[in-house]
């Protein structure tokens, strides 16, 4: 796919990849990662002092730094990742005991960490870990409105309606439990809740909503939000990623085609938005200053661009391969961190538009920006 000019790029960015991880997993292995302090990896295995157990161990990101770990092993064979990625995966069983800061986000959990351990080692446990996940995330599902619920009770609102098109990353877990098992209910949840989203997020002209609101008790779209974005009707870039790529997923596990035509439409819309510079904003509708970046959404659509490049046929595949390799040499070249300097790869990630902190090190940038790449390389372990 790549001449030999990209090929020597790609080569050289797998070395500093695997230079870096090397001492950054030893230094970081009794954590689970979100950013970074001061150049340090925070810790977000811990209780969080307040009480408030989503802010810790069951922060919704938990899995991502396994997930690092088991696509390090499977890049490089090296043992000590494994190693390490159990000791995510077994600090993860406390968020079972808890049970109260689980919601939708069990796929994002679970899926990098115990279905990669169960794929790459039949390890029962982490089988055991994986089925009982799919069974919360079942369990949220809105028979009447097809849908299956996003978070917990907020304080500020109700949500028993709300889904959010983050969820077409969590759905894979609900495929992978029926391809696990043979029993179908968990893939007609996954497919329905992706056959509402089709409707009910995706805008005729490819782009996305981030929170659809559904009447619970008798289904139908009450409104939408804004959401992470800038504001309601805005275009959230990484929701826009998280459609592009999550649809990619459905299709990978079904073949429903239109799974695929709808990850192309969503694809056309964000090309068609990148800027000249290769630069992501947070929203693609937002206002041109501040000038607001999330190098996260850059990652995740790469990731997502390459999956479609394998699935069209050879006239269609430079137009999502391309692209690709676009954002991936912008975020190389001026959006990595390849020093020892800090224990991030990824600078200038932003979590919303309107929270308080931007372009701070967030730990799915990392391990989105790791998975494109060795996706590239076509030696990807594929974890969803």
């Amino acid at each position: 796919m790549l001449n030999d000019k990209d090929q020597m790029w790609l080569n050289d960015v797998i070395d500093k990849m695997t230079t870096k991880m090397d001492r950054v997993s030893e230094k970081s292995k009794h954590k689970i990662p979100y950013t970074t302090i001061d150049g340090e990896h925070d810790n977000r295995g811990l209780d969080n002092p307040s009480g408030n157990t989503t802010d810790g161990i069951s922060w919704w990101t938990n899995g991502f730094w396994g997930g690092m770990m088991w696509l390090m092993h499977h890049e490089t064979g090296n043992e000590k990742y494994k190693e390490i990625a159990n000791i995510s995966e077994n600090m993860l069983d406390e968020c079972f005991v808890q049970y109260e800061g689980l919601h939708h986000d069990v796929g994002f959990m679970w899926l990098p960490t115990s279905v990669a351990n169960y794929k790459v080692t039949g390890n029962a446990e982490s089988k055991k870990r994986a089925m009982h996940a799919a069974n919360l995330l079942a369990g949220r599902f809105n028979l009447v409105g097809g849908f299956i619920r996003a978070w917990n009770d907020l304080d500020e609102q109700d949500t028993r309606g709300w889904a959010i098109i983050d969820c077409m990353f969590n759905i894979p877990l609900l495929y992978w439990a029926t391809e696990e098992t043979g029993d179908p209910r968990f893939m007609q949840i996954a497919m329905k809740h992706a056959d509402t989203a089709m409707t009910a997020f995706v805008r005729p002209d490819g782009s996305v909503n981030h929170i659809v609101e559904f009447d619970p008790f008798n289904g139908g779209v009450v409104k939408t939000y804004g959401g992470q974005g800038y504001e309601e009707g805005s275009s959230w870039t990484r929701g826009q990623t998280w459609a592009l790529y999550g649809f990619m997923m459905s299709y990978i596990h079904t073949g429903k085609e239109e799974y695929l035509n709808t990850a192309k439409r969503i694809a056309h819309y964000f090309i068609a938005n990148i800027p000249d510079n290769g630069i992501i904003p947070i929203d693609f509708r937002q206002p041109k200053e501040p000038a607001y970046e999330d190098s996260t959404a850059a990652a995740i659509a790469a990731c997502g661009l390459i999956e479609i490049a394998k699935a069209v046929g050879e006239h269609e595949k430079d137009m999502y391969m391309k692209p690709a390799v676009k954002l991936l040499k912008t975020l190389d070249e001026s959006r990595s961190d390849w020093t020892m300097d800090s224990d991030c790869i990824l600078l200038n990630g932003s979590a919303a538009y309107h929270n308080n902190n931007h372009h701070t090190a967030i730990i799915y940038g990392d391990y989105y920006f790791m998975e494109a790449i060795f996706k590239l390389k076509g030696n990807d372990l594929y974890l969803w």
